[in-house]
């Protein structure tokens, strides 16, 4: 996928996070607003998959498995919280469910906050 294709998606990914943090605001359990999130999404008619599992590897050793909360469309990554503040190893964890599934653009998205906190993370590898 295109840069600009893969912005125009997390923008409308993002209207649909907006959208469910209104609505529910802060407060609740990660698991509710993934909920919530995948029920819009149906909706929306976004592929997704939610609790995607991923093999890390490294070299030709099977480290083990991370579980990812959203992949949308095959090409955009969303990692939610519902914590204080995010932090950097927050950051780093979406960092390291790029590199591991080679994608390009991960969203963390922290609902615990009256106005949803929203980082972009690229992975430049």
């Amino acid at each position: 996928m295109k840069s600009d294709e893969l912005n125009k998606l997390s923008n409308k990914v993002i209207g649909v996070a907006i959208k469910v943090h209104k609505n529910l605001g802060p407060g609740f359990a990660e698991k509710i607003y993934q909920q919530a999130l995948a029920h819009e999404f149906k909706k929306a008619e976004f592929e997704f998959i939610e609790q995607k599992v991923i093999r890390v590897n490294y070299d030709d050793i099977k480290l083990g498995f991370q579980r990812v909360d959203f992949v949308i469309e095959g090409e955009l990554i969303l990692e939610l919280k519902a914590v204080n503040m995010i932090i950097t190893v927050h950051k780093a964890q979406l960092l390291s469910y790029l590199k591991t599934t080679g994608l390009k653009l991960g969203l963390l998205l922290n609902f615990s906050k009256p106005t949803l906190e929203i980082k972009r993370v690229v992975n430049n590898f």
